[in-house]
């Protein structure tokens, strides 16, 4: 993809460099794209899908980095052609339709990690259309949570169709038919997550939803979506993905008890039951002895209950510790509090009995070894 702007790298946290000669930069921006751009460019696919390597995208403007997680300048896209290209880049193949309403003055600002992806979009009218052609072609495995800012936009998909405006939250498979539509007041931040993530923990979850973004838990979402965008020059890849980790987890709460709301009592049981047993996995995940049969006797159900409830919200126990230990090591590999602790270490300390075990489930689960994780920390400081 072509460069924007020059690439002016930077570490998290600290002051930007002044723009350096045309041709330093023409330099700089030559040996990112070697970096980054070769290996990616056999796919257009975002990078939630795990068929791509890599990271799976094209560079949508050369902007800053630390380790793989990146983020573009913000302020506009010069021109309407480069604006329609990124965001198809974003969101995936499909019909993208803008209407002139003035000098063109677009904005779109993105960063993205391995696993997810944020995006702010304003000042264009447009009309986004995603068809059951598009998805055959370039399918991307993801939702997106759409968290408006200003103005309205109309969103269609499936038998579902809507007003979205600043308060509401809208959540939408991007595997399935989408058509989306707004005019130049609109302003809107969109949170791309994995759809496997979202499947494991509702497996019932396939019509777009929408909530309510002015209180409780639907307002918590949002002002940390807002959040995660506004400081994201402030984060390395470990801190992102750990801060959208737990954001997952509250947007999969929020659509587990918004279909409480008209479900029969045994189902409700059934996911309070589930709740429990997650929060009592997170807070023993380092015990090596954690168990399920030690779980059913804390809460107080039979073990075989215990497995049928993971297994109707699309787990089992044992991936479940073990999914909590790897949080819990990366959170770690993350910290300076931990530094004079080696990786094996931390692995024994977060419940792991191998160290080779452990490291093969970390590479697996979040794409990079635990010494890459805790490179990009310190390359922070």
């Amino acid at each position: 993809m072509r460069s924007t702007g020059p690439n002016r790298t930077t570490t998290p946290g600290t002051a930007k460099s002044a723009p350096a000669s045309n041709t330093a930069v023409l330099a700089q921006n030559l040996q990112f794209l070697r970096d980054y751009d070769r290996p990616c460019a056999q796919h257009r696919s975002g990078p939630l899908n795990p068929r791509n390597g890599y990271d799976g995208i094209r560079i949508i403007a050369v902007g800053y980095r630390t380790g793989m997680y990146r983020w573009n300048e913000r302020g506009l896209i010069p021109t309407p052609r480069a604006w329609r290209e990124a965001f198809i880049d974003l969101h995936g193949e499909s019909r993208v339709t803008l209407t002139d309403a003035g000098p063109w003055a677009g904005r779109l600002e993105w960063q993205r990690s391995r696993s997810y992806g944020i995006a702010l979009c304003s000042n264009v009218r447009e009309e986004f259309v995603r068809e059951q052609r598009h998805i055959r072609t370039d399918p991307r495995g993801a939702f997106e949570l759409l968290v408006p800012t200003a103005g309205s936009a109309q969103v269609e998909q499936a038998a579902a169709a809507g007003e979205i405006r600043p308060g509401t939250l809208a959540l939408c498979d991007v595997d399935r038919p989408l058509t989306f539509t707004h005019d130049e007041e609109f302003q809107s931040v969109a949170l791309i997550v994995p759809g496997e993530a979202i499947y494991r923990r509702n497996p019932a979850a396939r019509d777009p939803q929408a909530f309510d973004g002015t209180a409780g838990l639907g307002r918590l979402i949002r002002q940390t979506v807002l959040t995660l965008q506004q400081e994201r020059e402030h984060f390395s890849e470990a801190t992102f993905n750990i801060a959208c980790d737990q954001l997952l987890d509250l947007l999969c709460l929020l659509c587990l008890l918004a279909e409480g709301a008209s479900d029969s009592a045994p189902a409700a049981q059934r996911r309070e039951v589930e709740a429990q047993v997650r929060q009592y996995v997170r807070r023993h995940a380092a015990d090596p002895d954690l168990s399920i049969t030690g779980i059913a006797r804390v809460l107080g159900w039979s073990p075989r209950y215990l497995q049928d409830v993971l297994q109707a919200a699309g787990t089992t126990s044992r991936d479940l510790i073990r999914a909590e230990r790897l949080r819990l090591a990366r959170t770690r590999l993350a910290s300076s509090t931990w530094d004079n602790r080696s990786i094996a270490q931390i692995a024994h300390a977060s419940g792991f009995a191998s160290h080779a075990s452990f490291a093969t489930a970390y590479r697996r689960e979040f794409g990079v070894t635990p010494r890459e994780t805790r490179g990009d920390r310190r390359g922070e400081s």
